[in-house]
């Protein structure tokens, strides 16, 4: 029998870490990376899984979709759920943070959530000297590329492309000008690196239904193998994401279509 304790703020923060980092259908006492993370915090797994599930009746995103979480979030998941997305830029790092320091990590290593394995810790080539403002943007970076890239079903969104280390969490509008929406997971689409380059350099860019526009610099290179092969193959059709994954934008995508994408 699981023992009852209330939860801390720190224990709600790391839980929060992970619940972006699962689509609601992973949210069950089964899941791997759930069972993992509850041992480490002396919790049952489905003490854990219900908490996960109390957070997604908060999430705005769930509720877009008609997706509804079990009800019975306490004052505190709410207050943690509104702290935490005020500014990302400071919650999730001290998230990754706390998040490590639970599971043990060294300094030069990340966790991944891979839905179905669980936790998996790499290492890092990053040095000892690191400044504490990159380890600080690195832990941000990190967290995206698990929330997109997991919100996609591991797959890349327009090919389908399954293999995790050619996946990128592409940011829809530019980190560099839009520092609020940085670790936003609704700025981002999982895409293979070659589609993550043409979209970043507006190549290709999706309509208000999500579906793949080409460039008139691709659209006259369909003759070529490679371009009608990558691009051609999938003008057209809508981005591929799993029933529960939360949606990208479209204030974003139609911001990237104005301002980045080659019209000419």
């Amino acid at each position: 029998m699981e023992t009852r304790k209330k939860w801390n703020r720190e224990e709600l923060l790391i839980a929060l870490n992970l619940y972006h980092k699962l689509s609601f259908g992973k949210l069950h006492s089964r899941q791997p990376a759930i069972v993992a993370l509850a041992e480490k915090m002396g919790r049952g797994a489905n003490s854990l899984a219900m908490k996960l599930c109390n957070f997604a009746s908060l999430d705005p995103a769930l509720k877009l979709r008609g997706i509804s979480g079990l009800k019975g979030a306490s004052a505190l998941d709410q207050t943690v759920w509104s702290e935490f997305h005020e500014d990302l830029n400071e919650s999730v790092p001290a998230s990754e943070e706390a998040f490590r320091k639970l599971l043990g990590v060294s300094h030069n290593a990340e966790i991944e959530v891979l839905p179905e394995a669980g936790l998996v810790v790499k290492q890092s080539p990053a040095g000892p000297t690191e400044l504490m403002a990159s380890i600080k943007i690195r832990r941000g970076q990190h967290f995206f590329r698990e929330v997109v890239v997991n919100n996609s079903g591991g797959v890349c969104s327009v090919s389908g492309l399954a293999i995790r280390e050619l996946l990128v969490a592409s940011h829809i509008l530019p980190w560099g000008s839009h520092p609020k929406h940085r670790l936003d997971v609704q700025n981002g689409i999982c895409l293979s690196r070659l589609h993550d380059a043409a979209f970043d350099r507006g190549f290709v860019t999706f309509d208000e239904n999500l579906q793949l526009v080409l460039s008139p610099q691709l659209t006259s290179r369909l003759d070529q193998r490679s371009v009608s092969e990558n691009f051609g193959a999938y003008a057209g059709q809508p981005l591929h994401f799993p029933s529960d994954a939360t949606l990208p934008k479209e204030e974003f995508l139609a911001e990237h279509r104005m301002k980045i994408f080659r019209v000419a």
